[in-house]
Parts: C-alpha cells; sequence; structure tokens
C-alpha cells in the first residue's frame, strides 16, 4: 500500500495566537503591502514568480488549524494563484474551520498586491516574502533589459532560519516584573461604513521634505508622524474626551534588537500617550514627550521583559493544558481590555529597498492594514514616502487635518483614495 506523505506542523509562534480568536468581519487583521511599478502588470509571469517564491518560503504554504490546546500551522499542498484585484481591500481570509492558505497575491493595472493573515507573519516578516516576490517577476519580466546585470537576491536566509519561533530561541527565564497600569484612552467614534468596507486614504510626499520638517524640530521622522497624528486625533477630540490620553500603540520589529532571520512573526508593541487636557495645545510638548516615551519604551531591557512575557505563556505548564476554547475566550477578554487602553496605532514599515538594476522598474511601495479606528502605516522607497490611513468610518476629519498639516509646512502631497 501506498504511504501518504508526511503532514508537517508548526506551532503559531506566541505574538500570532491572539489573532486566530480576534479576526472577524470587523477586523480581518491582515495587512497589505502594494508594489507599484512602472508597467502593468503581466500575470503570466506574477505567476512564475510566486511559484518561484513559495519555494523560499514554505511557511506560506500553511493552512490555519485547531488542536486541542493549541492552532497550528499545517503544510498543505494547495497551489496558490495570482488573482485580478475584485474583492474589498483586506479583506477576510481566516475562516475557522476552513482549510485555505493565509495569504493572496492580487494584481491591478500596475500594482501587486500581497494581503496576508497577521497570524502567519508580521510586517517586517512579510516584507522579505513580497520583495523576493518582486525581485523574481521583474527578473523574469526584463531579463533582456537586465542582460548579464541579473542582481542576487538580497535574502539569502536558510529554511530554518525562515522558520525559526524567535520569541523561544530568544527567551531567558526570569521573574517578570508586575505589568504596568494603564490608563483608559480616549476612544474615536464615527459613522461605521456599510458591510465592514474600509476606507483608504494614502498621502505620497517626499522623504526629504518631511525629513526636513522633523529636524525643524530636532527630532525623527517616526516621532514626528506619530505626535502629528495626536495632534490631528485631539483636533477633532470633544471637549470632554479630552479628559482622557491620545494613546498610540506602535509595533516594534524585535530583529532590529534581537538576531533573527524569521519570515514569521517577531514583535512587540509600545504604548505612547499624551493628555491633551483643555489648554491650548503646544505641539513641541507633544513632539517632546513622544520623543521621551519613544527612547524609553525602545530599551532592549524592556524589550526584553515583553518578549519574555509572550514567550513565558508557551513555558507554563498549566496553560499548556488549557483546552483550546478556554483559551480563545482568555485572549479574547484580554484583547478587549488591552483595547480599552488603545486610541489608535501607527506603524512604521521603515526604507524599502531594493537592488539597484531593479528601482527603475519601481514606481513605489505601501502597506496598510486592516482597521477597527482610524490608524496609519508609513513606508518608504528611494525618496517616495507613503502614509496610508485606513478606516472603518465614513469621516476624514482626522486625515484631512493630518494631511493639511503637512502641506502648510510647504509639502508636496499627492492624496489616493479607493472611494
Amino acid at each position: 500500500m501506498k504511504r501518504g506523505k508526511r503532514v508537517e506542523w508548526t506551532r503559531l509562534d506566541n505574538a500570532a495566537k491572539i489573532f486566530p480568536p480576534t479576526s472577524n468581519d470587523k477586523d480581518t487583521k491582515v495587512f497589505r503591502f502594494v508594489c507599484e511599478l512602472q508597467d502593468e502588470v503581466s500575470p503570466d509571469i506574477l505567476q512564475l514568480a510566486l511559484d518561484e517564491t513559495i519555494d523560499n518560503f514554505p511557511i506560506y504554504k500553511s493552512v490555519l488549524r485547531k488542536g486541542v490546546f493549541w492552532y497550528y500551522l499545517e503544510t498543505s499542498n494547495i497551489h496558490p494563484v495570482v488573482e485580478l484585484e475584485s474583492s474589498p481591500i483586506c479583506d477576510r481570509i481566516y475562516f475557522a474551520g476552513q482549510r485555505n492558505l493565509l495569504f493572496r497575491v492580487l494584481y491591478y493595472k500596475n500594482r501587486i498586491n500581497v494581503e496576508i493573515f497577521h497570524a502567519l507573519s508580521d510586517g517586517a516578516g512579510a516584507l522579505c516574502f513580497v520583495k523576493t516576490l518582486v525581485y523574481y517577476y521583474l527578473i523574469k519580466k526584463y531579463s533582456k533589459e537586465l542582460g548579464d546585470n541579473i542582481p542576487k537576491l538580497d535574502y539569502d536566509s536558510s529554511l530554518s532560519q525562515k522558520m525559526d519561533d524567535s520569541f523561544l530561541k530568544h527567551y531567558t527565564k526570569r521573574k517578570l516584573p508586575k505589568r504596568e497600569k494603564h490608563p483608559r484612552a480616549y476612544h474615536i467614534h464615527e459613522t461605521r461604513r456599510e458591510e465592514n468596507r474600509y476606507k483608504l486614504v494614502e498621502g505620497t510626499m517626499s522623504v526629504k521634505d518631511v525629513l526636513e520638517a522633523a529636524h525643524e524640530y530636532n527630532t525623527t521622522m517616526t516621532v514626528y508622524l506619530t505626535a502629528l497624528f495626536m495632534y490631528s486625533i485631539c483636533k477633532g477630540m470633544p471637549a470632554r474626551g479630552k479628559s482622557r490620553p491620545v494613546i498610540l500603540s506602535v509595533p516594534v520589529n524585535l530583529r532590529n534588537y534581537f538576531e533573527s532571520e524569521s519570515a514569521r512573526n517577531f514583535f512587540g508593541t509600545i504604548n505612547v500617550g499624551f493628555y491633551f487636557g483643555k489648554d491650548k495645545i503646544n505641539f513641541n510638548e507633544v513632539i517632546e514627550n513622544v520623543s521621551n516615551s519613544f527612547k524609553r519604551e525602545l530599551e532592549e531591557e524592556r524589550l526584553l521583559v515583553h518578549l519574555n512575557r509572550l514567550a513565558s505563556l508557551e513555558r507554563n505548564g498549566l496553560i499548556r493544558i488549557v483546552p483550546l476554547p478556554v483559551k480563545d475566550a482568555a485572549l479574547k477578554i484580554a484583547n478587549q481590555v488591552a483595547e480599552r487602553g488603545i486610541t489608535s496605532s501607527i506603524s512604521n514599515v521603515g526604507k524599502i529597498t531594493m537592488a539597484e538594476e531593479l528601482k527603475p522598474f519601481i514606481k513605489q511601495f505601501s502597506v496598510f492594514t486592516s482597521a477597527r479606528r482610524p490608524q496609519i502605516a508609513i513606508c518608504s522607497f528611494e525618496d517616495n514616502l507613503v502614509v496610508s490611513f485606513t478606516s472603518p468610518y465614513n469621516e476624514t476629519d482626522i486625515q484631512k487635518t493630518f494631511f493639511q498639516t503637512l502641506s502648510h509646512k510647504g509639502i508636496d502631497v499627492k492624496i489616493v483614495t479607493n472611494l
């Protein structure tokens, strides 16, 4: 009798465990990377590129399954197929009980779109997949133009490195400090869009111009844009809302602090807040407060505590034997409690690089995510900085204030939207 191929499985990393039980139609826990090319996408070549890319990232062939005690990723023989974009942005990917891949590759005109369920990877890990896909697409489509100048792929980590659970790799058994108490944050309440569709408002501007604006305040681009987002939220707050702080959740790529080549989740989050009160807003104070918060929260020791706190769940014998439905219920409650202390979030993926030979074929990259409230994702390529707002609401006052403030600083902002 012929024996079937052995099924391989991988337990979800600790940062990923929150996403399956908390994803729903209102917040799909899906994010999208977009690579906008100079020329229209050739779907046949994109499919060939995906076929080659998927062999470099075997975990992307996985489906999400439920065990008795944990979720796990199971290898599958499902062949990913590129599709012409036809569904709403960041549409739901994971459905409990369904056996499907946790990502999709879409194309529309000159854009390659990759959408990923957050349980599979974080932004930094997914970006490696996206860059590999774009690399194979460009060297196949423009082989004649490149001739003998075909560059090497700049992400050559081994399969085991890509599959690493870096939380467990860097876990150090030590007594954890008590969790800090956080105040209840100001929450944005506006008119929800029909059918849970997200509104996207994207602003493209010069990296150099935004850096100059940040340097006027002697700060970094990330601090400047974070403070500006807080300021934009405050401008629309009712007087009674100012009794609560504006608190932003900021994802942190832990690969910048701890050695890792993982293509899976390896991130933490920090909270940055400011009480605006009823007095006149002093933007310099907001900048200074945000800057100090970043310096304090990004100390390696504090990040290690966060890492150990997540990884310790895996080591706790009592938690291990708790059935999955009970864990799911507990995670949903924990998520609701955490949400009380967050107004919104801002994520800066940072500078996206590609080989010099491939840059002429690329216009820009952008990134955005599903959203329970208006939130921002940022990335840059060459001198193009793209700030993407996604929101479940019809109103765009926060987005308008944010981009108008940049325009008043003399920064040329090109706005596009999915309306």
